[in-house]
Order: C-alpha cells, then structure tokens, then sequence
C-alpha cells in the first residue's frame, strides 16, 4: 500500500498514473458533442450503488475505466459551447496545471511552517486584486472556498464592527440591507451569525435589476427612526439572475452619510478588473470596505478559487482567535528595499489569522500561474468577449418575435422567455418555459437555466465559454422554441 503514496521512491508511479488520468480526460473533452449525455438520476444510481467500496480495485487504470461509467461519461461539460447555465466557466490550461502542482505537492496555507513560498504568492495576489480594485495601501485580504464563505467573512467583519458602536444586547437590532436581486447566500450568512429573522431587508431594484438608492435612503432612515442598526450594505457588481451592477459610487456615499459598512459582492463582475474595455462598470467599488471576487467565475479557473478583501487590515482582526499569532500589523509585500526585507525577516506570515478556515488549499496558485503565462490582458480578453457576444445574444433575441427578453446585459446574461404567437393563458406559457428548460436538459443537446421576473417564469443563459458563437445561440434558441410549442401542443391536445 506503500507503493501509492506520493513520495521520492513514487515518482515514476505518479508520472505514469496522472499521465494515464490527463490522457483520459483529455480523450473525454475531446469527444464530448454536447454538454451533456442526458442521463437522469435512475439510470447513473444504480452504476454507483453497485460499487463495493471496501473491495478496492487496486489498479489505477481499472479505477479509471469504472470512473468513465459512474462519472465522465456523464459529467456536464462546462467547456462545451452549449454549456450556458449557470456561473461556471471553462478553465484556462495554466490554472488546471496550477491545480495538479498543488495537489501533488499539498501546501496548506495557514502556516509558513506549512507554506511558506505559497504564503507569499498568495499575500501578492491579493496585494495585486486590491491594487486593482484600488482599495488603497493598508487593504488586505485571503481567499476562500467560494463567494459565499467570502460573504460570510464580510459580514462577519461588519457584525463586530457594528457591534462595537451599538454596544451590548445589539443582535437583534442589527439589519443588512441588500437589493432583491442579491446573493441569496447572504440569508445564510445571517443566520449563521445569528442575527434576528428581520435581519435582512431586501431593497427593490429598477428595470435593470439594480438596486434602488432612493430605497436604500430611505431604508436607512427608517433603520435611524426605529432605533435599529444598519450592520451593512450589500451591493452587487453582477447578479447572478441579470448580471447587473448596482450603482455603487451612489451606495458608498450613502454607506459614508450613514456611517454603515459597504461590502461589494463581485463574485461575478471582478471579471472586469482585467477588462480593458469595460473596467469602468467598476466604478465607486474602490470605496468598499470589503470585496467579494470568484476567481473561478470570472477569471476562468477551476473550482474553488475566491477571496475577500477588505480595505482596512486591522477589521481582518475579528478572525482572530489565535493569541500566540497576533495579526501582524504590517505587511513586508508593500514596503519598500531594507525595509522590505526588514519586514519580512521580523515578522513570520500567519495566513491562519486571517481566514476562518485553517487547513487550506492552495488555491492561489492557480490564479498565479494564469498569469504569470496569459496577463490579466489575456483574462480581461475572455470576458470582454463572452460580454460582447451576450450583447450579440440580446439583439438576435430582440428581433426574434417567438421571445420576449427582460434586461439588456450589463455582463454576459441573457434573460428572456418564449412567448407564442398565439393567445396563451400566463400560467401556461410559464409551465412552457419550464418545460422546455428541462426537456433541453434531458436531451444533453444543450443546458440553460430559469429564474423568475416578477412571478412569471424566464429562461436564462449564461455566457462565460468564448468559444460559444451566435450560431450556437440560435441553434438553442430553436431548440427551446421546439420544446415550448411542442408543450403547448400536447397541452391542447389534451385539452380537447
């Protein structure tokens, strides 16, 4: 059993191993024509049940042959150009090299003991993410598992926060507010901070699907009126229905007026940090307190690759829960030549104050080899041109009389609904629309998702592959409008 663990006498058995595993799934991506096989969970059940896991196989190859039945065959391929459900993109090559070195060599990054050059790439990336979204020299910040575990920590920080100025008993008065069309992992950060069931106070958005600021004024007087504390503002740079941006220069001077916390979910519209073209959507998010950013949504990596930034280090101190590892209150990456190297020297990197987890991936690495071999031009490249092809998709469904669309993107969502030509009751036409969603999914010949405007049902798709073209949109749009009618058909032949 030696024999596979990964050591100096395993070398030649890793090198073989993962090459036949590389081999594999590169065989798998290659043959993939759809994105799906369209198998549903009574026919891959039973596949898996059947395993006997306490009779290994004991030879890769063979467990590599059994995982092609129970897993390849049937994955959802988020590289395939008609892959446009949710926020999941086709990884770049550097990253998905980035992750088979740290899964080989299994840093973790709480410790320098445990890190150490990984400690540093990571402190240098979120110097460079802050840098970008021009937080200024005292920001800081970690990466997590995934937006939500940064939305946590944001809050967190923001709770104590509050807590500090609204003294003892302030649980129960304390309020997010955050637009309609938010992240709904912000009703789980409240609860697990243990907030107060009113804790969240869901503000409307216009049009567009972005927060209302004139609401957000009046929210916050009201909070001022009834003597409840505005914990924080969440405000969304890309909503994961609409891809909207909330007006942010607008809520940070609100947060300033009101004295409040303002953290920036932008798990989805980081992506335009590295955009050239579209950088400016950003504006007013250098203002934050904290920041949300999915790398693995926007920046094209593997899953989990996110972080939170937070403007001011010292808040980063509410994590703390370490005495013999003090925050440390400088930080070597930002000071210049002897006193660089004078920083770093007299204080040891502790990743572990920082973040709630403690063992930890180094995740970091992926996003630093993407580019240390693309450039952020290169990522900023990607998005520009999954964004300029949504607003190709919005102009063939606006001249396309059988769909009605809900929003022009701001990002790379299209969403919008199949609406036939005949007088169709509302509640049929959205049983059509769901109908149609699944009935492409079980096809495997294409995957969209749903959401709801209003009450009525929409179809969603979400463009982060640059390899779907016009011609792949029109061909799902025929597809959906095929399901649809094909349902509205049944339905009347039923009724007659």
């Amino acid at each position: 059993m030696r024999s596979h663990l990964l050591n100096n006498t395993t070398a030649e058995h890793y090198r073989r191993t993962v090459t036949a595993g590389v081999e594999r799934v590169a065989a798998t991506i290659a043959a993939a024509d759809r994105p799906f096989s369209g198998v549903g969970v009574g026919g891959l059940s039973p596949a898996v049940d059947a395993i006997d896991l306490d009779r290994p196989l004991g030879d890769a190859s063979a467990a590599l042959d059994e995982l092609g039945e129970v897993y390849l065959r049937d994955a959802v391929h988020f590289h395939h150009p008609r892959y446009l459900g949710h926020l999941h993109c086709p990884a770049v090559i550097p990253a998905v090299l980035g992750e088979a070195v740290l899964s080989a060599v299994n840093s973790s990054l709480d410790t320098w003991d445990r890190s150490t050059g990984g400690t540093l790439i990571e402190r240098r990336l979120i110097d460079w993410t802050a840098g970008r979204l021009g937080l200024g020299p005292a920001a800081d910040g970690v990466f997590t598992s995934d937006g939500t575990q940064s939305d946590l920590q944001a809050l967190l920080l923001a709770r104590e926060e509050a807590g500090a100025r609204a003294g003892t008993g302030h649980l129960g008065r304390l309020r997010v507010l955050v637009s309609e069309c938010g992240r709904a992992g912000v009703q789980k950060s409240v609860r697990l901070l243990g907030l107060g069931p009113d804790a969240v106070v869901p503000l409307p958005v216009d049009r567009a699907g972005r927060m209302q600021t004139v609401a957000l004024a009046r929210a916050l007087e009201r909070c001022a009126d009834q003597g409840t504390v505005p914990m924080a503002v969440v405000a969304t740079a890309g909503t994961a229905d609409f891809g909207s941006l909330d007006p942010l220069p607008e809520i940070a001077a609100l947060c300033e007026q009101f004295s409040v916390w303002m953290h920036v979910d932008a798990s989805y519209g980081c992506g335009l940090l590295a955009s050239r073209e579209r950088r400016g959507l950003l504006e007013g998010i250098e203002r934050a307190d904290s920041v949300t950013v999915d790398f693995h949504k926007a920046f094209f990596q593997p899953v989990s690759c996110s972080a939170v930034l937070v403007r001011d280090r010292a808040t980063l101190r509410h994590v703390t829960y370490r005495p013999d590892h003090p925050v440390r209150t400088e930080h070597p990456a930002r000071a210049e030549g002897p006193d660089r190297r004078r920083a770093a020297e007299e204080r040891v990197p502790d990743q572990a104050a920082k973040s709630l987890q403690s063992t930890r991936r180094f995740d970091a690495l992926k996003l630093w080899m993407t580019l240390r071999v693309m450039g952020a031009d290169g990522i900023g490249a990607l998005f520009d041109e999954v964004c300029d092809r949504a607003a190709e998709g919005w102009r063939l469904l606006d001249a396309d009389p059988r769909f009605e669309v809900a929003v022009r993107p701001q990002l790379s969502t299209l969403v919008f609904r199949y609406v036939p030509a005949r007088v169709t009751a509302p509640a049929g036409i959205d049983r059509a629309n769901l109908y149609a969603r699944k009935a492409l999914f079980a096809s495997g010949e294409a995957v969209v998702a749903g959401t709801k405007v209003g009450s009525r049902q929409y179809l969603k798709v979400t463009l982060l592959n640059p390899g779907t073209s016009v011609e792949d949109l029109a061909a799902v749009l025929d597809l959906l409008a095929g399901h649809a009618e094909k349902y509205l058909g049944d339905s009347l032949v039923r009724a007659c």
